[in-house]
């Protein structure tokens, strides 16, 4: 086993998008595992918008990344040592284990353990923290019912193209909307798209009305901001809003204001809810047997974009939030 373990490390606080400059990279010895603690071999490491959040001292969810220590990532990782009974050594696992190639953590930083028939890197996606995302926000909080549609933004990345393919198998209408023409094609030649549209070139707004002309049941939103602003005046009856990022929103330092949308809200009837996967562990189980049942059955398709080295993180936040990755972005390490 290597004597040294390279670590990517916050070196300053972001101002908005993480950028190349806000980390550094050292290399210190392969730590120990303490009592309890067990040592883990990471192989692929996660790469997610919501570690934009984290590396902020903006108020978040979860506290914020410490500076000077391991960006906080998930990262799927093999078992080398173990201090402790309730796990084995040459288990997979994926966990809270910093963008690092070795990590010494107590059990309690292990999401699941992986041992569903799909590739290693799948566990990092597809029944990880974006499938769960995907999963539990459109069951959860957007409810949908056959023969609804569902509207969904950044379709085509690592949650979105889940979504999609999931609303597809529960036998809604899947409508999407993208950044690139290349996208827009993936959207509806392998996700199953009805329709999707790249919000950047098209009058995505006029055929949304067109193709859905009595209104959108779900819209599961990854990106808020003017596309949000339309999307609601585009909101069926009853319908439900799944608000699950917000990465058009540069800062939210000061609060952004925009159009009014009370009216909007209250004659429609709307139901309009924040999503965090975290708040939603007592159903983990039932979704990754779901997904894995799916993509068991080829009825999803999983897309991935993978980089080789771990010098190659530092750049990679900031790449997702441009829309370079074609799924679920991940960094080979092992």
């Amino acid at each position: 086993m290597p004597d040294r373990n390279r670590r990517v490390l916050l070196a300053r606080r972001p101002a908005g998008i993480p950028m190349p400059d806000d980390f550094r990279l050292d290399a210190v010895p392969v730590p120990e595992p303490g009592p309890g603690e067990i040592l883990v071999r990471n192989l692929y490491l996660s790469v997610d918008p919501a570690q934009r959040g984290w590396a902020s001292a903006e108020a978040n969810y979860a506290q914020p990344v410490p500076l000077g220590s391991p960006m906080r990532a998930l990262a799927v990782g093999i078992v080398v040592r173990s201090n402790s009974p309730e796990v084995a050594e040459g288990e997979v696992l994926y966990g809270w284990f910093g963008w690092q190639d070795y990590a010494a953590v107590p059990v309690s930083a292990i999401f699941r353990r992986c041992t569903e028939a799909v590739p290693l890197s799948a566990h990092a996606g597809l029944l990880g923290l974006n499938g769960l995302t995907a999963h539990l926000g459109l069951t959860e909080l957007g409810r949908p019912r056959p023969g609804e549609t569902v509207l969904v933004s950044t379709a085509a990345g690592a949650v979105g193209s889940l979504v999609g393919q999931i609303a597809r198998n529960l036998g809604c209408r899947p409508l999407g909307l993208t950044g690139a023409d290349a996208k827009v094609a993936r959207c509806r030649e392998a996700y199953g798209y009805d329709a999707a549209w790249n919000y950047h070139t098209d009058d995505w707004a006029a055929a949304l009305a067109r193709e859905a002309p009595e209104g959108v049941n779900v819209y599961f939103d990854n990106v808020g901001g003017p596309i949000l602003d339309a999307a609601l005046r585009r909101m069926a009856v009853a319908g439900r809003i799944v608000q699950c990022g917000t990465a058009s929103v540069a800062s939210w330092t000061e609060a952004p204001t925009g159009p009014r949308v009370e009216r909007e809200i209250l004659t429609r009837r709307l139901v309009w809810s924040g999503f965090v996967v975290l708040d939603h562990k007592a159903r983990f189980a039932a979704a990754v047997a779901d997904l894995a049942g799916w993509y068991a059955q080829g009825r999803l398709i999983l897309d991935e974009d993978i980089s080789e080295g771990i010098e190659t993180a530092p750049g990679a936040i900031a790449s997702l939030y441009r829309g370079e990755n074609r799924g679920k972005r991940l960094i080979f390490v092992g």
